[in-house]
């Protein structure tokens, strides 16, 4: 099976959120629920600080603890390899 993946230049990340809002309207992703999101961490001491950015995704596991723990089921594994859920028995509740 062909496996996808994602290919983005984490040196290029300015936090702006623009992927996870994206993410969100092109795959009809329920409010509340991200599949994508920007970690941060801050260094330094003020005022010589830096905040550096990492982009987080959804990694389509072969083994997805996300769909284990999902209370209704609603994520599953499309034929095509990726991890997708039925947005109408999702409910939010952010275990996955």
């Amino acid at each position: 099976m062909t496996r996808l993946g994602f290919v983005l230049d984490s040196g290029s990340c300015i936090g702006c959120h623009a992927c996870t809002v994206a993410c969100k309207s092109e795959h009809d992703v329920p409010l509340g629920v991200n599949r994508t999101w920007v970690k941060y961490v801050e260094t330094g001491v003020f005022p010589d600080t830096d905040r550096h950015f990492s982009v987080m995704r959804c990694n389509h596991c072969d083994d997805a603890p996300c769909m284990a723990i999902c209370p209704t089921s609603a994520l599953f594994r499309a034929d095509n390899g990726v991890v997708d859920f039925d947005d109408d028995n999702c409910i939010g509740c952010k275990a996955c």
